[in-house]
């Protein structure tokens, strides 16, 4: 096996363990409204998620691990898709931020800060910032 393919590979379970976080909070009221499901569908395709993937990460997302990215802008592109999927069916859980705010721990956001940059994330995706805009303010909100 060349280095590539290592590198491939350890991409490849960085986006699975993403997807499936994805997955966790569209589910964390029970039911996949059609706006998650669309955008679950999109993130898929845009993390290069096969089928089979797709349809074991539904049925079982608790077996995918968060592996969180090196790169700082990686991990905010993460929460940045994660903020959108809270967002899918136009409803924010209590659920749903909890969730959000363990996974945005698992992507290495300091504990001690992790609710200002979920609550900022969820603030700045109502406004409709994309992901340059959303990119600077988190780093504003969360720098040490």
């Amino acid at each position: 096996m060349s280095i590539s393919d290592l590198y491939s590979s350890g991409q490849q379970k960085q986006a699975l363990g993403h997807f499936a976080s994805i997955v966790k909070i569209a589910m964390t009221d029970g039911i996949i409204a059609e706006g998650e499901q669309k955008l679950l569908d999109r993130t898929a395709d845009n993390l290069n998620i096969e089928e089979l993937e797709y349809k074991e990460i539904l049925k079982s997302p608790e077996k995918f691990p968060v592996n969180s990215p090196v790169s700082y802008d990686e991990r905010i592109e993460r929460l940045y898709r994660l903020a959108k999927m809270i967002l899918a069916d136009d409803n924010v859980s209590k659920d749903e931020m909890l969730l959000m705010r363990k996974i945005a721990v698992a992507l290495n956001f300091p504990i001690d800060n992790v609710e200002k940059v979920c609550d900022e994330a969820i603030h700045l995706i109502i406004n409709d910032n994309d992901l340059e805009d959303f990119t600077v303010a988190i780093k504003r909100v969360n720098a040490v």
